[in-house]
């Protein structure tokens, strides 16, 4: 059985993801953990899908670019382990916390998510002030709208028992960079347990957020998961 599936949401990635997927079967590979690895590529107009088989990982391609939300949800929902994680393409937390997170789920959680926030982590190399400021804000409001209890909802680095999993994400609506809200508010609303852990971290320059656009999207998509919680879409 696999113990561990690892899903890598792509979308024009040819020059991080053979380091990422290096560091990533390294990893597995040295704590002897039965794995696959699946790289969804969303849409990609590069050479993603070619450099993704050469290591002998699994590839699930979108037709077209559908975004990081809906790529995650086709990740997680195609996954056999027991544990399912996603991360993103540029590794900004590092694989090794994975050990972590494997016995966070161990003690009885259902979900392990990296915080940026909470005492014990370390930014390695920070994001440009406006980007930071956006984030803190975004954090508030997310408290303030959904009443998430959470620190950090936006760091791309999270696991699922596969029947978390399964369950959270087969009632997903978002897939812009609001997804992370919604998963953890629907995993709320279905009574699993979260931790937050706190990680290393470090800022890419090659980010694919688009400041404004995204900052606006994702502040209406906040209302979108309470009007959704409202229609009854999360039972």
């Amino acid at each position: 059985m696999v113990k561990v599936s690892v899903i890598i949401p792509a979308y024009n990635e040819e020059k991080r993801l053979p380091e990422t997927l290096k560091k990533i079967k390294n990893f597995l590979k040295k704590n002897k953990i039965k794995n696959e690895i699946i790289v969804v590529d969303d849409g990609s107009t590069d050479n993603t899908v070619s450099i993704s088989k050469k290591y002998k990982v699994k590839v699930l391609k979108n037709e077209k670019n559908k975004g990081k939300g809906f790529s995650v949800k086709r990740g997680m929902l195609a996954a056999r382990g027991e544990i399912v994680i996603f991360t993103d393409a540029d590794l900004s937390t590092p694989v090794e916390f994975l050990k972590h997170f494997i016995n966070e789920h161990k003690s009885g959680f259902d979900i392990v998510i990296a915080s940026r926030a909470l005492q014990g982590s370390e930014i390695k190399i920070p994001q440009p002030y406006l980007r930071e400021l956006s984030g803190k804000i975004f954090n508030v409001l997310v408290r303030l709208i959904t009443w998430l209890p959470i620190h950090d909802t936006q760091c791309g680095f999270k696991s699922f028992t596969r029947k978390a999993a399964q369950q959270i994400f087969k009632r997903l609506t978002i897939y812009g960079f609001g997804f992370d809200v919604e998963a953890l508010y629907i995993a709320r609303k279905l009574g699993f347990t979260i931790s937050e852990y706190p990680v290393s971290w470090y800022n890419s320059k090659a980010t694919k957020v688009d400041f404004l656009k995204d900052s606006i999207r994702m502040f209406f998509e906040l209302f979108k998961i309470r009007l959704n919680d409202i229609k009854g879409l999360y039972k």
